[in-house]
């Protein structure tokens, strides 16, 4: 990593600031900010541990070579450091604690009768202790196969289960959280695999509920989840609704954040205890009729809060039935925060990339624009170009970090500590009305934060915005962070408003402006933050093109910049920054303070310089070291005493 510092009067007349990224070399440190490892087994094994202590089974031998020996299911053996076979396990273990089937009644690796005995099925729960009559077939899968091979597990499960096979009554298929059950009985026809779903399998061979999950049931209620198990699950939801081409990417995400707009909102609404909740499958209820009871669910949350969505939910009814398939199971309010934070970051770092890679900003990048920043609660923080929302997110985690220290996390005070800058006083602005209900979503998901989240042209008139949500206003804001959209070029004839930009006109000898023919738009972007920042006191944290720093046909643009802010510090990011989402563009964060109405620069202002060489992933969004926390205390240090630091 390099760093320098260069005085303000130097750097205007500085055509290329490449060179001052190579005078010093400083030691990395390793930090992994991306790509968290994912463990197979963070789900705690509740049932099967139960299991265990009892001695209906045992796990033998070492890493990498455990073995599960059934030993209620005549000592069958098999290897348990297999995903599908941890599922079958957990699996087995709950059907004799919490559905309450005799254990020497539940058996593993059943042979099919058929003329060659060579299949089997993975579970059968017998209705006899001569284990002569099935009751339920159950076949396991890992968790996160594709919707194809989940379907084919049901044909096979239904195939073991029909009368010229095992006869049984039941199809359970399992496949981590996501589950069908089928009554597969002389009640329906052979071919029925819509009208004969239960929401569960019967509990102690008794009638089939009508739902599966009741708030308050200590076997039924949904549950918080792992890192793991909701990247699974979103990922999940994500494919089937996308069908590999069924929908747009972004198309099939917006559907995916109604949905979880509706799964949300159903978790919150006050229920007594060992009342069912609604978005779950309900026995023997129809495709069509579970998707009229969603979008139900989702047009009475859609007049509370028409701003987040505008559009009803458009996904078939199977398909939605296989996402509620999903989700159904997963308490998303009671998933810890940071669990979330992860889970979707990771995904949408998946999801924004190549023509989408604009409307995302990378974790470390966020992470350390805030870290520099500092917002404070009482602060109005925006994000001019907000994309899906992650430099709102971060700094409303961050203040909400910061609530915890000075209140218990479940008290009402640190509840209107962080909720109160949330709603009241974190803004953001996004062009693209698709992408703008992305990041609303994604605040809703992190426990809100999206009412002024807005979707308009950013660089359009602050008094339209104003009309819009009176919340926008110049010279309102403390703190901007944001990423402006790069190398998109405005006219004068598409955007009237261009003229009404210093930088969007140029100037003869005389001073005398005339309007450009056009102006890229992150140039414009910089003038529109310095209306909207607080004279003296606003800071932003920048991302812009070297370009706009290195170019001696950007001159002009450089002297707007120390003319209107003090420049605080200009950070180098290396080129992998952002290829990992489409974008090859070399760029830098700067950091600046609008100066006040009569202050002007003077030539002993210091910058802070840097150019770290790694930032914690690489060109193909592998993990690296992050060299960027380190910067973040060498500011800190120069803060404190600048002059120590110049050489």
């Amino acid at each position: 990593m390099t760093w320098c510092l260069k005085r303000v009067c130097g750097w205007a007349r500085d055509e290329n600031l490449s060179v001052l990224f190579t005078l010093y070399k400083m030691l990395y440190i390793s930090y992994i900010a991306l790509g968290y490892p994912i463990s197979e087994e963070e789900v705690t094994m509740f049932y099967i541990e139960r299991a265990i202590k009892d001695n209906y089974a045992v796990i033998t031998g070492g890493e990498n070579g455990r073995k599960i020996i059934y030993k209620a299911s005549g000592n069958h053996s098999e290897r348990y450091d297999d995903p599908e076979e941890q599922v079958r396990a957990e699996v087995w273990a709950e059907l004799i604690y919490s559905y309450s089937y005799p254990a020497n009644r539940v058996k593993v690796e059943v042979t099919i009768p058929d003329r060659l005995p060579s299949d089997r099925a993975d579970i059968v729960v017998f209705a006899d202790d001569e284990c002569k009559r099935p009751y339920a077939v159950v076949e396991c899968k890992k968790d996160g196969v594709t919707d194809a091979e989940f379907n084919q597990a049901i044909e096979q499960g239904v195939g073991n289960a029909t009368w010229v096979k095992l006869r049984a009554e039941y199809v359970l298929v399992v496949a981590g959280n996501t589950r069908r059950v089928l009554d597969v009985s002389d009640r329906y026809g052979a071919l029925e695999r819509e009208n004969n779903i239960l929401a569960d399998l019967p509990k102690a061979y008794g009638r089939p509920q009508e739902f599966r999950f009741h708030k308050g049931d200590k076997n039924n209620d949904i549950q918080a989840v792992s890192r793991g198990a909701l990247i699974t699950t979103i990922s999940k939801c994500h494919n089937t609704l996308w069908g590999g081409g069924r929908l747009s990417p972004p198309t099939a995400f917006g559907e995916l954040c109604k949905v979880i707009f509706v799964k949300i909102s159903d978790e919150q609404k006050a229920r007594k205890r060992g009342e069912p909740y609604q978005f779950q499958i309900k026995t023997h209820e129809p495709s069509p009729a579970l998707a009229k009871r969603i979008n139900d669910l989702y047009d009475e949350q859609k007049q509370r809060d028409p701003e987040v969505f505008s559009e009803s939910i458009k996904v078939d009814a199977r398909v939605l039935r296989t996402v509620v398939s999903h989700l159904q199971g997963v308490n998303l309010s009671k998933t810890d925060l940071d669990v979330k934070g992860v889970a979707f970051e990771l995904f949408m770092d998946s999801f924004f990339k190549g023509d989408f890679g604009q409307y995302f900003t990378p974790r470390p990048i966020i992470e350390f624009a805030i870290a520099i920043i500092k917002p404070e609660q009482e602060s109005y923080v925006l994000d001019s170009s907000c994309g899906s929302g992650g430099f709102l997110l971060y700094a409303m985690d961050y203040i909400r970090k910061q609530a915890a220290e000075y209140y218990a996390p479940d008290s009402a005070d640190y509840y209107k500590y962080w909720h109160d800058f949330a709603s009241k006083r974190l803004f953001g602005i996004e062009i693209n009305d698709e992408i703008a209900r992305v990041a609303k979503m994604n605040m809703i998901v992190h426990d809100d934060g999206h009412t002024n989240v807005i979707n308009f042209d950013a660089l359009d008139s602050v008094d339209a915005m104003h009309a819009h949500n009176a919340g926008f206003a110049k010279g309102k804001f403390d703190f901007i962070l944001t990423n402006p959209p790069f190398g998109s070029k405005i006219t004068a004839t598409e955007r009237p408003y261009l003229g009404n930009y210093t930088l969007g006109n140029s100037y003869d000898k005389k001073g005398k402006a005339k309007v450009r023919g056009s102006q890229s738009s992150e140039v414009l972007f910089i003038e529109r933050i310095y209306e909207f920042l607080k004279p003296a006191t606003g800071k932003a944290a920048i991302v812009l093109p070297d370009g706009i720093l290195t170019n001696s046909s950007m001159q002009y643009v450089r002297d707007f910049i120390l003319e209107k802010f003090q420049l605080l510090a200009v950070v180098s990011l290396p080129q992998a920054a952002f290829a990992h989402f489409g974008a090859g563009v070399k760029a830098s964060v700067i950091f600046v303070r609008k100066r006040g109405a009569n202050e002007t620069p003077y030539d002993d202002e210091p910058i802070f310089m840097a150019a770290p060489e790694e930032i914690g992933y690489d060109a193909t969004g592998r993990k690296t070291n992050n060299q960027l926390p380190q910067v973040v205390k060498q500011y800190e240090a120069f803060c404190a005493n600048p002059e120590r630091f110049f050489v």
